[in-house]
């Protein structure tokens, strides 16, 4: 993208994304949508979309292209929100949303035409296929990059660790994951229903690691893609943001309860006026 994008710019962008995942979520009606992981994770979305990552609406399948994996498939929204204001897609085709016959599912289905890598949504693959994408992008000499956003509950799931230790072998640093800390997931909070050291977790296994206190601070999520993205280290790279589940939207803000359910329209108008007035 431009690289004379500022973080102004950037944060400009995260707000009008944060009033696309409402939007979205609301047209879904009673199918609901995954609000808070969503939330949570739009600064990372919006820096890697209008700053970090090279990539192309007008060519979705250009080689060249840095790969966005979303491993945490339910948080989709936060992934078609930038793919409205990047291009891939229209601002009636996101109004279609979980619809019958959408290619906006309520995980990201592959659709190469619309700027979604792969099908998403079991925990732990997307980032086992990142590491694949990652290690072809190797063999094949190719120079570009791929970037996996992963959720801190499904930091839980063995496939990670399994992919992990596969990409520190592999010695691939040309793949970036970040995970996305929000501390709750679908049946809790993250410390109470699997309490672990991640960052220790993440070095054991021979990756980079990279913490980020403010994860929804749009200078400092920027400021850790590009260090990772420049890193010589020789090793895969993972930053691990604190982020705030349902940012944005008060009520939503570190709530388990919103996790995943429909919006009805008072709650609805609340977001809107917030987002508006923020």
């Amino acid at each position: 993208m431009d690289k004379k994008i500022t973080i102004e710019s950037i944060e400009r962008e995260a707000a009008v994304m944060r009033r696309h995942v409402i939007e979205m979520g609301y047209a879904a009606g009673g199918r609901g949508a995954h609000f808070g992981p969503a939330l949570s994770s739009i600064e990372i979305v919006a820096s890697l979309f209008f700053k970090v990552m090279n990539h192309n609406p007008l060519e979705p399948t250009m080689t060249e292209r840095d790969r966005f994996i979303q491993s945490k498939g339910h948080a989709c929204l936060s992934y078609y929100a930038a793919l409205v204001e990047t291009g891939y897609i229209t601002k009636d085709q996101m109004y279609t949303f979980k619809g019958d016959g959408s290619f906006l599912s309520g995980h990201p289905s592959r659709n190469m035409r619309y700027g979604i890598e792969i099908s998403s949504g079991s925990l732990g693959n997307g980032f086992a296929i990142a590491g694949g994408m990652a290690k072809a992008a190797k063999i094949k000499k190719e120079k570009h990059k791929v970037y996996c956003l992963v959720g801190d509950g499904e930091c839980n799931e063995g496939i990670i660790w399994e992919a992990a230790m596969n990409g520190a072998k592999s010695k691939l640093d040309n793949l970036i994951a970040i995970v996305d800390r929000n501390g709750v997931q679908l049946a809790g909070k993250t410390k109470d229903i699997m309490d672990v050291d991640l960052e220790a977790l993440w070095k054991a296994v021979g990756w980079e690691v990279l913490i980020v206190k403010e994860g929804n601070d749009t200078a400092s999520i920027l400021k850790a893609l590009e260090k990772m993205k420049n890193s010589q280290s020789g090793k895969p790279h993972v930053i691990i943001a604190n982020t705030t589940k349902g940012k944005g939207v008060s009520f939503m803000e570190d709530s388990i309860s919103w996790h995943a359910r429909p919006l009805n329209k008072e709650d609805y108008e609340q977001a809107v006026s917030e987002l508006e007035n923020a």
